[in-house]
């Protein structure tokens, strides 16, 4: 049993990532941002994940200066946007999400997007970074299997991570198992489809089962599936109930009931057919 907040999941070059975390998706930068950061990690957070498309990395890294905690206590994830795409523009786009975050080093890095014809020499750029000692770990973020197989065929390093949508209607569990298979973690962006699991009368029933909120349900099935979750709130009590999930199991038969509420539905783009901003 997974029994607290910071519980990791060993990824396949031995670097430990908490399987709980804060997203800070449309978190405003600055004052929101920063106190979202210090509600979680006063809960016991230690994992925060942001992209230079969330317009957010400095209040991220004020809040890290600020939290009181050791930074190797800390989990940072941050990720390359689609326009700086290419081998050296994602050099620098890394030096400039390290400038906002005022980090010396990097927890995990990320490919935001498979922008076709580009994420190739963008994954070079990772592998440097990597190979340099800037990022402790790297990995991509929207990758179907097809795309991690056309990576892995000319990558030096395996990604360490897929970070995608999935939450029970969306529950990729042909993509869960090829990256299972191939020693890749999977961690969910949208765990909670963007408030959709609220209205399920399935997850409904669960929750009163087991006296929790539905958000809480599908947490905790994130994380008894090996998913590493990530939901994002700026408000401290939702930030509070979200890691709730450790005093109570879901039996075999409840996880299946969770299972068969996948309808492949998307509340984000599907990356086959991201239409990409430039």
């Amino acid at each position: 049993m997974i029994n607290n907040l910071q519980d990791t999941t060993i990824l396949h070059n031995g670097v430990k990532m908490p399987n709980f975390g804060l997203g800070v998706y449309k978190s405003q930068d600055g004052e929101e941002v920063i106190n979202a950061i210090h509600y979680a990690v006063k809960a016991g957070y230690r994992s925060i994940d942001t992209a230079s498309l969330y317009f957010n990395e400095t209040g991220v890294g004020e809040a890290i200066k600020q939290c009181g905690l050791p930074r190797e206590e800390l989990f940072i994830t941050t990720k390359v946007w689609n326009s700086d795409q290419g081998y050296e523009s994602t050099l620098a786009a890394f030096e400039e999400s390290m400038k906002k975050l005022d980090l010396e080093y990097l927890d995990l890095y990320l490919i935001h997007w498979p922008v076709k014809e580009k994420y190739k020499d963008t994954w070079r750029a990772l592998e440097k970074l990597y190979k340099d000692g800037r990022v402790r770990a790297i990995g991509v973020s929207n990758f179907h299997q097809h795309h991690l197989e056309d990576l892995m065929s000319v990558a030096q390093v395996k990604p360490m991570v897929n970070q995608v949508e999935l939450h029970p209607f969306l529950s990729q569990v042909e993509l869960r198992a090829y990256c299972q298979s191939e020693g890749i973690a999977i961690e969910a962006w949208s765990p909670l489809a963007r408030g959709r699991v609220l209205q399920d009368p399935t997850l409904a029933e669960l929750a009163a089962k087991y006296n929790k909120s539905i958000p809480q349900i599908v947490l905790r099935w994130d994380l008894q599936h090996g998913i590493i979750t990530i939901p994002k709130s700026v408000h401290e009590q939702r930030i509070i109930d979200n890691a709730d999930i450790f005093d109570f199991e879901l039996s075999v038969e409840d996880m299946k009931k969770i299972d068969s509420l996948n309808r492949n539905e998307r509340t984000g783009q599907n990356p086959d057919y991201f239409h990409f901003d430039f």
